[in-house]
């Protein structure tokens, strides 16, 4: 056998070879139609995130998640531990939402609407406005500390750690009420959870939107890298149309290039620069494109520029560019069976969801029966004790009146009329009185009827067991 050699690799050398050293992106800053929508939703999202915390509804806080009361106010819904079929409703409309629009347009939360997006596009905004365009920020990393250095980037951080520590209040606004926290700190008074949560998020928004970035979408979240399971070749994606555009190569305006048998595209290098990832569309589908159409508005402009048509980087289907499908076809393939379905399961679940909703009755009975021995009383009458557990989900107090059904005769002997606070539970014990031979001996099946006084349409039956001895 032939005898080979092994030869030893330096441990620096595999380091190397194993691990590759980030190479930081300065995304250049670029204007178009689809940065505009990207700056839409920016606005938009962060006034609904900061702007909510702090409208009233009804004296109260209009969304507040109420952990330590276990009720979750939103606007005139009081939700209770009860009702966490809600939020399970919620998440698989959340789920069908995202599988229908990655299946339509592929990674449009993540370019768009996705926090990590969102907080990342203002860290930017802010970086550039410090710090200079894309060329400048590369200068000032490349040069050595001085006075004008060091002032910059204390100016850059000194703003992103503002705004984290503001985002990171805003969110435990939601938890405990936001004028309340406020307080608590200028007064430093705040309790120790809702110290760890204010410092966890701000950092949290600090590092992922100002150091790590692109990291978080390629490394970190999980959605880049199951979302191949939801694409097809009827998918629209940000796309290079290769056959228009290569072979690349720099060129003069006036020169007739295709006579030279050049594509497109004049190899600038825009869609690179301005891209969030610092892929190179061009290359192919990667599952680092977060889909935000950057790259879509630097090259229609470098055309423009040209005198070139639109759209050599474009969102299309693999279907249209291989099989050089016109618009209408390929709108009609992106509208598929898949889809439809889709679409029509998420219309359904959130059709039902609203008419849960709408139909949600505001009050809630248990009925627990008394451990103690049914009562006999002096004309032979049986009575048995319960305790009635009831919760008005109402921003008001209400009065209820409970009766009982199922057995003839049957009185309740203490008060058949209950007050409740608002947006509160509260124990009543319930005597029930049956008279003499009324009722078989053994269990008895009756019901509980209780009645909203203010509001009658509002009514619970409960069922339960009346206990006649033998």
């Amino acid at each position: 056998m032939k005898h080979i050699p092994i030869i030893p690799v330096p441990i620096e050398e595999a380091e190397l070879a194993l691990f590759e050293e980030r190479r930081k992106i300065y995304p250049r800053t670029q204007t178009g139609w689809f940065s505009s929508w990207r700056w839409v939703l920016v606005f938009f999202t962060q006034a609904l995130f900061y702007g909510t915390a702090w409208l009233n509804w009804n004296d109260r806080q209009a969304v507040l998640f109420d952990l330590v009361a276990r009720k979750f106010y939103i606007f005139g819904l009081v939700l209770w531990p009860q009702d966490f079929i809600y939020l399970a409703v919620l998440l698989v409309i959340s789920a069908l939402s995202l599988f229908l629009f990655t299946a339509i347009a592929g990674r449009l939360f993540c370019g768009y609407a996705c926090p990590q997006t969102v907080y990342t596009e203002i860290f930017l905004w802010i970086e550039a406005k410090v710090e200079g365009e894309r060329n400048a920020r590369i200068k000032l990393d490349a040069s050595p500390m001085s006075t004008r250095k060091f002032s910059l980037k204390f100016l850059k951080h000194f703003i992103w750690i503002t705004l984290a520590l503001w985002t990171g209040f805003t969110f435990v606004g939601y938890f405990t009420p936001i004028r309340e926290l406020a307080i608590a700190v200028g007064d430093f008074t705040l309790g120790p959870w809702e110290t760890f949560w204010f410092l966890f998020y701000g950092f949290a928004t600090y590092g992922n939107a100002g150091w790590m970035r692109e990291q978080v979408c390629k490394y970190m979240c999980p959605y880049a890298r199951f979302q191949s399971a939801m694409f097809d070749k009827d998918t629209l994606i940000v796309t290079y149309d290769t056959a228009r555009g290569d072979p690349r190569g720099s060129r003069n305006k006036k020169v007739d290039y295709k006579s030279q048998g050049m594509g497109d595209c004049v190899d600038c290098g825009i869609c690179v620069q301005v891209c969030p990832t610092g892929i190179d569309i061009r290359e192919g589908l990667q599952y680092e494109c977060i889909a935000c159409g950057a790259c879509i508005d630097g090259c229609d402009q470098v055309m423009d520029k040209m005198g070139y048509e639109r759209g050599l980087i474009r969102y299309t289907t693999e279907h249209a560019l291989t099989r050089k499908l016109d618009d209408k076809a390929m709108w009609k393939r992106v509208f598929r069976m898949r889809t439809l379905i889709y679409g029509g399961l998420l219309g359904l679940i959130i059709l039902l969801a609203a008419v849960s909703l709408a139909l949600h009755t505001p009050l809630k009975v248990d009925v627990l029966k008394d451990r103690s021995m049914p009562k006999i009383t002096e004309t032979g009458a049986i009575e048995n004790v319960y305790r009635l557990q009831v919760m008005n989900t109402q921003e008001s107090a209400r009065h209820y009146s409970v009766e009982v059904h199922g057995a003839a005769g049957a009185v309740i002997v203490n008060s058949a009329t209950l007050e409740v606070d608002s947006a509160s539970t509260k124990a009543f014990p319930v005597r029930v009185r049956v008279p003499a031979k009324a009722l078989a001996t053994g269990s008895n099946r009756i019901r509980f009827v209780i009645k909203d006084l203010d509001s009658p349409e509002v009514t619970v039956t409960e069922k339960a067991v009346f206990i006649v001895p033998r």
